[in-house]
């Protein structure tokens, strides 16, 4: 019998976000949805927050980041997030659109990717209050003050 090599557990962000329908239930059923994704733990969560569309129309977005603790390759994350995002209802008519459930993987350890489906760090993530606020409630050591900053003049409000 072959031992199975253990795989290292990695700190990953992600942002979540919705704008339809109940967007405030859709996001606190993610936020537990993440805690069941296999060999992932939920280790954080942010305040849920509520921030106006940025590049996009509709409603107020419910938005709030996760830490999670997982084994699973910055890929295989990325596909159980799409998976929870259809099941919430997800669709994707046109960019930006309004959303039941939006899921961004910002961070996998300390991982640099650049493939068509997937770019960690998350290229917009410092241009926006709706990561960076809650991202330094759990994580403070990720977000600096000159980053809070940059962002200070966009409307967001803790729920």
């Amino acid at each position: 019998m072959h031992a199975v090599p253990e795989v290292p557990c990695v700190r990953a962000y992600v942002a979540l976000g919705a704008n339809l329908g109940d967007a405030q239930a859709a996001v606190g059923r993610a936020l537990a949805d993440l805690g069941g994704l296999p060999r992932t733990r939920l280790v954080a969560r942010s305040s849920l927050y509520r921030s106006a569309p940025v590049d996009a129309g509709g409603p107020d977005f419910v938005n709030a980041v996760a830490a999670l603790d997982t084994q699973l390759s910055p890929l295989d994350l990325l596909d159980e997030l799409q998976r929870l995002e259809l099941e919430a209802g997800r669709e994707r008519p046109y960019r930006n659109a309004p959303r039941t459930l939006d899921l961004d993987l910002l961070l996998h350890g300390d991982a640099r990717i650049a493939e068509p489906r997937l770019v960690v760090p998350h290229p917009r993530m410092h241009e926006r209050a709706f990561v960076l606020l809650p991202l330094a409630e759990i994580a403070p050591e990720r977000v600096d003050a000159a980053q809070l900053a940059a962002v200070a003049g966009q409307a967001i409000q803790r729920l």
